[in-house]
């Protein structure tokens, strides 16, 4: 959403909005915040980079990236690391749903997995 890329944005800039008017909590992973900056320090300078990330932390609540959620995520049977302690974080935080852009990597998940478009489209 930070970087505005379609197909995605106009989602995901939907359930931000919901969030700013306090109709859904989103959690975020910590792992978010380092991967956004690197995202986000392509596009902007460095100064800018943190104030887009400090404008987004208004929005979400930090998940921590503990030894659990590592342990877990080294163990899984996930290809990329990243996506384990995404799936793991929400795991250990008694998550229900997950929202990515790529739901076909956690075809085995005990928790719901949607993209943006469809957590609109039953909510």
């Amino acid at each position: 959403m930070l970087s505005q890329r379609e197909p995605h944005y106009e989602y995901a800039a939907i359930i931000f909005s919901k969030a700013d008017q306090k109709q859904l909590t989103l959690c975020v992973s910590s792992l978010t915040f380092a991967n956004l900056n690197y995202m986000l320090a392509k596009q902007y300078s460095a100064h800018q980079a943190r104030k887009i990330l400090s404008k987004f932390k208004t929005l979400v609540t930090t998940l921590p990236v503990d030894d659990k959620v590592i342990e877990l995520a080294l163990s899984s049977d996930f290809r990329d690391f990243e996506d384990a302690i995404q799936y793991y974080s929400c795991i250990q935080n008694n998550i229900t749903t997950l929202l990515t852009r790529t739901t076909r990597v956690y075809k085995k998940a005990e928790i719901s997995i949607m993209t943006a478009e469809e957590f609109l489209k039953h909510t």
